[in-house]
């Protein structure tokens, strides 16, 4: 006996995926899906659970700002099938260095708004209109962590 695939329609794997219709058209479009997208009788896109799978995958590897071209080549590198891992493998390191790299930046960032938040909140707390000079470090790392007695500090400064 013959195994039934469901037949997704385009607004119901938008709707799974959170990806609006006009992004799967771009992702048809831009050769991301692993197998072509199949045409149901009236020549409406019908899609696979498998389908679906797959666009998890690339919607993460999106979210985590993977260009296009690079996960068109990842899709390519899995369309060809067994024999391109090390490409593959290569491949993922090249843009888990980048997401790492962000990362840190991020962290960055991170540490000094949580600064500032701290500086607002010290003066907020306090009532006070001490706030002449609240750039403080750069990062947390300086000083001592954000706390109180170095913001009291910056503000004094």
């Amino acid at each position: 006996m013959a195994e039934i695939t469901p037949r997704l329609s385009i607004g119901q794997v938008a709707e799974r995926t959170g990806l609006s219709v006009h992004a799967l058209r771009f992702y048809e479009n831009e050769d991301l899906f692993l197998t072509p997208v199949r045409r149901g009788a009236g020549g409406r896109r019908v899609y696979s659970e498998d389908d679906v799978a797959w666009l998890t995958v690339c919607i993460i590897l999106r979210a985590s700002d993977m260009p296009v071209p690079v996960l068109r080549r990842y899709a390519a590198l899995v369309r060809e099938g067994a024999g391109n891992e090390e490409e593959r493998l290569a491949l993922m390191r090249e843009h888990e260095a980048r997401v790492t790299g962000r990362i840190g930046r991020l962290t960055e960032s991170l540490d000094l708004i949580r600064f500032k938040a701290a500086v607002y909140e010290d003066i907020v707390d306090q009532g006070s209109a001490a706030a002449h000079d609240c750039h403080g470090p750069s990062t947390a790392a300086e000083g001592e962590e954000g706390s109180p007695e170095r913001r009291r500090e910056v503000l004094a400064e």
